[in-house]
């Protein structure tokens, strides 16, 4: 008989009022966010150090991390962390070096958006740049959240015996509630509560189960008789290891993660957000790798697991070893990995058609009521979760793959190209619509090809983006007051006011 999670009032109890919680947050700030689009996008880049830090993390990491790092460590062993060191590190250098300059540059010139700051930055007075890039953001985007309302339902359905169909619903209610309501500010707080709950679930549940199996020696003990290759690092083979490094290729170039650090209220606090930052992924993830490796001990087959899926293990270890309340506590963080994904996702995808589209390009110059603004994004919200919710239902089997290839679509049409935009002066408008449309292509055909099985789309498509941006822009002249815009970006350091 397939082994299942049992249901608990208590652990249901635990969940729901954490699900209260989330929707007090947003109601909290409703009022707030009604004020315009810089409030409902940005939270009027007030947000304080400690909620940017966690905000940006916990942004990124969604279900994979809880369900899918966990799982792999299980299978592979210590080697599962260097899925975790490419992450860490580049969002280690994109909090010491790249959100500066592009906090700075989107606070002299109001840009709100990440297509806000290539317009600002290359003269995009026909819009079509930024048109493109917003395609590309939206395209990625929906089936992303899609993804990431399939994960919750299944998490919910397999914690308290419901149908996935169920679960998915309710991911996706929930969801619209609190970013509809409060906007990025309710997204920001709320993605503060749910990385504490998740590095306090990561931290507590290794420990007491390895407590719970005799302690540290006999967890070794007991891995190295089932395979000593799950304790050598490098046992994963050079393919795969450059393969996870790899995904931090994806961290500069997903939207969700970078206007944290657009809505920071002083970019001289980045520092502190990225050690904050830094720690919060760095015990997340051993956690998640510890987790992996005990419940390989607790679980040694795979058919001692629900649906004998080795990503069931978090929820199932937490079962066998917590109180029913804190039961309830670690399916609450695996739903907030979750959450804190694709609301971000969502915000996202609304700024680039209301921001982006609607109001810079079609109705460019007209004076816009910004309360009119605010409302026609919380009707965009509710039409994207439509959107999602349906795409979500319709291909529950096959939506995860989404998960990574949107993480990889975004990376390589973006990241390059917002790298060079803001470091290297010789960066075009055509550079970047090169590089956005080649690294775009580059990893939707990579992953169709055969050469999927040999290396994860986004390395070529993050090189491809950035050989096809440096060669157009070498062809191309860049805009007239190309140190205008760097002065934006780096005079601050000296003291200096910038010069829009």
């Amino acid at each position: 008989m397939e082994p299942v999670i049992a249901v608990n009032a208590y652990a249901l109890g635990a969940f729901v009022t954490y699900l209260v919680a989330v929707l007090g947050i947003g109601v909290y700030a409703a009022r707030f966010s009604s004020a315009g689009l810089t409030e409902f996008f940005l939270a009027g880049r007030r947000l304080n150090r400690f909620v940017v830090a966690l905000s940006a993390v916990v942004s990124g990491r969604s279900a994979w991390l809880l369900l899918g790092l966990t799982g792999m460590a299980w299978s592979r062993g210590v080697g599962a962390l260097w899925a975790a060191v490419g992450y860490i590190v580049a969002e280690l250098m994109l909090f010491l070096w790249y959100a500066p300059r592009l906090r700075r540059f989107t606070g002299t010139y109001d840009c709100i958006t990440l297509p806000d700051f290539f317009a600002a930055r290359f003269d995009d007075r026909d819009g079509r740049l930024r048109i493109l890039l917003s395609a590309i953001m939206l395209v990625f985007m929906v089936g992303y959240v899609a993804a990431q309302f399939v994960g919750g339902g299944k998490a919910i359905g397999a914690s308290f015996g419901l149908q996935p169909e169920t679960g998915i619903f309710i991911t996706a209610l929930l969801v619209l509630g609190y970013t509809i309501l409060g906007g990025f500010l309710a997204v920001s707080l709320t993605d503060t509560l749910q990385g504490i709950l998740m590095l306090g679930a990561l931290v507590a549940l290794p420990l007491m189960t390895i407590s719970a199996l005799g302690g540290w020696t006999p967890v070794l003990a007991e891995l190295r008789a089932l395979d000593a290759g799950m304790l050598d690092p490098f046992a994963v083979g050079l393919g795969a290891l450059i393969a996870w490094v790899g995904i931090g290729l994806g961290s500069p170039g997903n939207p969700h993660i970078l206007v944290r650090y657009m809505s920071i209220n002083d970019a001289a606090q980045l520092r502190f957000a990225a050690v904050v930052g830094t720690a919060w992924n760095v015990v997340m993830a051993a956690g998640a790798v510890l987790i992996g490796l005990a419940g390989r001990v607790y679980f040694p087959e795979a058919s001692m697991l629900p649906g004998a899926d080795p990503e069931s293990l978090y929820p199932a270890l937490a079962e066998a070893h917590l109180p029913p309340v804190l039961f309830g506590a670690v399916v609450a963080s695996i739903f907030a990995a979750i959450m804190s994904t694709a609301d971000s996702q969502l915000l996202v995808a609304t700024s680039s058609v209301v921001r982006d589209v609607y109001e810079k390009v079609l109705r460019r110059g007209e004076p816009l009521p910004p309360r009119r603004l605010v409302l026609y994004s919380r009707i965009l919200v509710v039409l994207l979760v439509a959107a999602a919710l349906g795409f979500g239902l319709l291909a529950e089997n096959i939506v995860f793959w989404l998960t990574l290839f949107a993480w990889a679509g975004l990376g390589a049409a973006l990241g390059p190209t917002s790298i060079l935009a803001l470091y290297w002066r010789g960066t075009t408008r055509a550079g970047v619509a090169a590089g956005a449309i080649t690294g775009a292509v580059t990893t939707i055909a990579w992953y169709l090809s055969p050469l999927r099985s040999v290396m994860y789309e986004l390395i070529p498509g993050f090189t491809a983006g950035l050989v096809a941006t440096i060669v157009v822009s070498r062809l191309t002249r860049p805009p007239a007051d190309t140190d205008a815009m760097f002065s934006a970006m780096v005079e601050a350091d000296r003291g200096r006011s910038p010069r829009p």
